[in-house]
This record gives C-alpha cells, structure tokens and sequence, in this order.
C-alpha cells in the first residue's frame, strides 16, 4: 500500500482536512469552521479534526507518513510557526503548529505559507504539472501566490518569499503605519477590491458571484467596472513576468472559474503589456486544483522538505 499523508489547509473561516495518498489524492475530505476566538483554539480545532480524521480512517499514527499543513501570513517553516503576519484568524501570529503537532500525534509534521502550497499543488498535480517556472497567483479576500523557478519553490532566507499580495504598486500612496496595506497590490488586485469597486456603483453587486452574474447577462457598468479591475491586476502580473520569466501564470482562486470575463482578457491584457521577449511560449492557466490545493501543496511541501522527494 502507498504512504498516507494528512492535510490541512487553516483558512480564515473553514480549515479543510483530508488524507492525501503519496501520488496526491484526497479522500475523507471535510471542512471544520474556524473558532475565531484566537490562535490556540485554532490549534485545538486542528488537533481535533485530525484525531477524528484518523479514528475515522481506522488509521494508527504509525501508518500515517506526514502531517502537511497550509496556511496564510508569513510562514517560518523552519520552526513550523506563524509569525508576525498571521492572515484573517485572529491571535493567530507567532502559534506554534508544526511542533505541538510532532508532540500530539507522534507524526512528523511541517507548515508553509498557503499561496506557496497552491503553487505546489498545481505544479504537482494541477494546472502546471510538466512545467519548471510557474507563477501562482491566487485572487481572494487579499492576494497571495507562489512562485516555482527551475522546478523549486522559492521560499527566501526565512521562507517568507511568494508574498507577491504586498508587493507595492502605488508609489503615490503612502504607508500610513508599518503593515498598511493601501500601496499594495493586494489593496487593488483582490476580489475584495473589485467588490469595493462594484459596490460604488450598484449596492447589489456586494459580492463576486452577483457582479460577476450581472455582467454575463451584458450589463455595461458590471462590465466596465471587471475591466478596471483587470487592469490593476494585469500590472501586477507584467511585473511579476518581467522578474521571474515564468514559461505559465496560473491563476486560483473562486474567480478563476470565470475563464471569457477573467482569464481570457486577463492574458490579452497583460500580452499586450510585457516585453515582447517574454511573449515567447508564455501561456496562462485557471488552477485546476479548488479546495484541495492548499491540502495537496501542504503534503508536497511536506514530501519535499521531510520526505527528501524531489
């Protein structure tokens, strides 16, 4: 029989869990909302729907291989901790993960930011499998990615790398505290920024799905306000492009289901921004992967890191 792995992937309101097979399959998947009174409850969410996910199995810890887990905010994965940033969960930063889990379960375990994981995931598994230099970006509440060069994840001297959501991309705004995220792409590039957008001119449209849903059946204003928001993010892309010459952009997200209002102008926008050099066999991609991303990038990681697979 292969190897077992478990998954999780800690969101801002569901963390998903399931096991994952040594070749990427999920099974027993499931969602366990986030109690959101603070970081360590998170951890007890955690530790719980893993030891029920393996009563369940009829699982022993020995037959488990790995504990794999995905999460937002700045990663040190060398410790298995959250730091400073922590993403949406709240007391969140500076929880220890990957160690209390190690001591609970007697499994080893690793942790790594989300949008590295998603990067993982599809280059394992989804929509750039095959590929050595991907960028994975993954449009949401904020905007967070990955970035794959010469078939590894680049994770920086602290494994903060791939925070490509607080790149700056409006010098003319100015930081008002340290972490003020108004100059940065994500302020402008997020599905939260289109429904600020959306919001100024149809109350209605306060979600992605109704604007969306508006501008299918051709409403101009829904349309019109989509472009604007393309904009913002083919720039952020061209600049991405320009840095890491990537041969695929894959783009995740619930969004990126909208392949004619968002993928298909996306790639003519930014073809259309970007050296002429860089053109050459560049192709863009919606993920593939959905809700089991940040679980199967998770495992990868863990593969990768513990498992010493390349």
């Amino acid at each position: 029989m292969g190897k077992k792995y478990i998954g999780a992937d800690v969101g801002g309101t569901y963390i998903k869990m399931g096991l994952v097979s040594g070749s990427g399959d999920v099974s027993m998947f499931r969602e366990i909302p986030v109690d959101r009174s603070g970081g360590e409850h998170a951890m007890d969410t955690i530790m719980k729907g893993i030891a029920q996910l393996m009563e369940e199995a009829g699982l022993e810890a020995k037959e488990i291989s790995g504990i794999g887990v995905s999460a937002a905010g700045c990663i040190n994965t060398a410790e298995g901790s959250v730091m400073e940033n922590g993403g949406n969960v709240p007391d969140w930063p500076f929880t220890k993960v990957a160690g209390p889990l190690e001591e609970r379960f007697g499994i080893p375990a690793t942790l790594a930011n989300d949008g590295n994981c998603a990067a993982l995931a599809e280059s394992w598994k989804g929509a750039a499998a095959g590929c050595d230099d991907v960028i994975c970006i993954v449009l949401g509440t904020g905007v967070g990615g990955g970035i794959i060069s010469g078939g590894h994840l680049i994770e920086g001297s602290h494994g903060y790398a791939g925070e490509i959501g607080h790149f700056p991309t409006h010098a003319g705004v100015k930081p008002k505290f340290r972490g003020d995220m108004g100059c940065h792409y994500e302020n402008y590039a997020s599905t939260a920024a289109l429904v600020r957008m959306a919001a100024e001119i149809d109350p209605e449209w306060k979600s992605g799905r109704r604007l969306f849903g508006a501008a299918s059946s051709g409403n101009r204003e829904a349309l019109d306000v989509i472009d604007r928001w393309l904009d913002e993010v083919a720039y952020g892309i061209m600049g991405f492009i320009h840095t890491f010459d990537p041969e695929l952009v894959v783009i995740g997200g619930g969004v990126s289901v909208q392949k004619e209002l968002l993928i298909d102008p996306l790639r003519e926008k930014v073809m259309g921004l970007i050296y002429p050099d860089f053109l050459d066999g560049l192709e863009f991609k919606a993920a593939e992967l959905g809700n089991d991303a940040g679980m199967i990038g998770a495992v990868r990681y863990f593969m990768i890191t513990k498992g010493r697979e390349k």
